[in-house]
């Protein structure tokens, strides 16, 4: 294998969980380049990372089938002699299956999986982790079943964050995109404040900043919120020497797994069996056991269906 193309187009999350792939074939096959492609905006997460040749992005604000041929003809002068799309929707597959490589492997689930030359099974809720899944589809050159997904954050993200690192801290990562994977706000206020005053930094985007406000008011003198103000790199920088670090079922859980950093993470209308859970040496998971309404979906919702909300306030901080 000379030069191989991985795609993974989805959220910050799955590109995280890509990286295994990416480490296991620079291992099976040192001498070859590797590319990935991922969505516009999430190729700052794969900066620095010494196993990928080059990283291209997926801008749809463009046009997506605009953006799609352009892909599709520059994958196809590159003559790659293996693509794997890990990526299970339409665009993908029609992007891997025309790229002329010489092997295109992915998932049986993806619609244009019959352009594969070869596709695989990928079954959720029975345990597996997605690294798993991801992982089996090069099983066959001699892929370890698991590996820690790992992020490359530069000399320059660790100077960025040594300021806030003077003394002991915690990382508490309150926001997701469903509200029905996050904790609420009442659980976030009772587990700082029995924090006794530690240092806890908020973490977040730009669209976080009001939710991590709200729990920042439960002392503004030892809780600083800096959502929106850190790159992804930067909190996983944080995040890799803190004391502990609280997650919700989202990004950044992943990015505390690609740290090996010491985690809490609280699943609400979600759970561990679809095969997300942290892959830190130190974690722990936080849930509410026989609800017979949980799972209810397996990226949650906007809110309840049932209207109680039971998997996120009855779980114990």
């Amino acid at each position: 294998m000379n030069r191989i193309l991985i795609i993974q187009t989805a959220f910050l999350g799955d590109v995280i969980l890509a990286t295994p792939v990416i480490s296991e074939l620079k291992r099976l096959f040192p001498k070859a380049n590797i590319d990935i492609l991922v969505k516009k905006g999430n190729e700052s997460l794969l900066a620095n990372n010494p196993k990928i040749n080059s990283v291209f992005t997926f801008d749809k604000s463009s046009g997506k089938f605009k953006a799609m041929r352009y892909l599709i003809r520059q994958f196809q002068k590159s003559k790659y002699d293996l693509v794997i799309n890990l990526h299970r929707f339409a665009s993908s597959g029609i992007i891997a299956g025309r790229s002329k490589a010489t092997l295109k492997y992915g998932f049986k689930k993806n619609p244009f999986s019959f352009l594969y030359t070869n596709s695989f099974e990928h079954s959720i809720g029975d345990g597996t982790h997605e690294v798993e899944r991801n992982l089996s589809v090069i099983k066959q050159f001699g892929a370890a079943k698991m590996v820690r997904p790992e992020l490359y954050p530069s000399s320059s993200d660790f100077s960025a964050i040594s300021q806030y690192q003077n003394e002991d801290y915690i990382c508490l990562a309150p926001a997701s995109v469903w509200k029905t994977k996050q904790l609420p706000l009442e659980k976030w206020n009772e587990l700082v404040r029995n924090n006794n005053g530690k240092r806890s930094y908020l973490l977040g985007g730009p669209g976080d900043v009001e939710l991590c406000q709200s729990i920042k008011e439960n002392d503004p003198v030892n809780i600083i919120n800096l959502a929106g103000k850190l790159s992804l790199l930067q909190s996983a920088a944080l995040m890799k020497d803190a004391i502990h670090n609280y997650v919700n079922d989202s990004g950044p859980l992943h990015l505390a797994s690609s740290m090996n950093a010491n985690v809490t993470v609280f699943f609400c209308s979600t759970t561990p069996d679809f095969g997300f859970g942290p892959l830190s040496d130190n974690s722990t998971i936080k849930q509410v056991e026989n609800l017979d309404c949980r799972p209810c979906g397996l990226h949650g919702h906007k809110e309840c269906p049932k209207g109680h909300f039971k998997c996120g306030n009855e779980i114990v901080i």
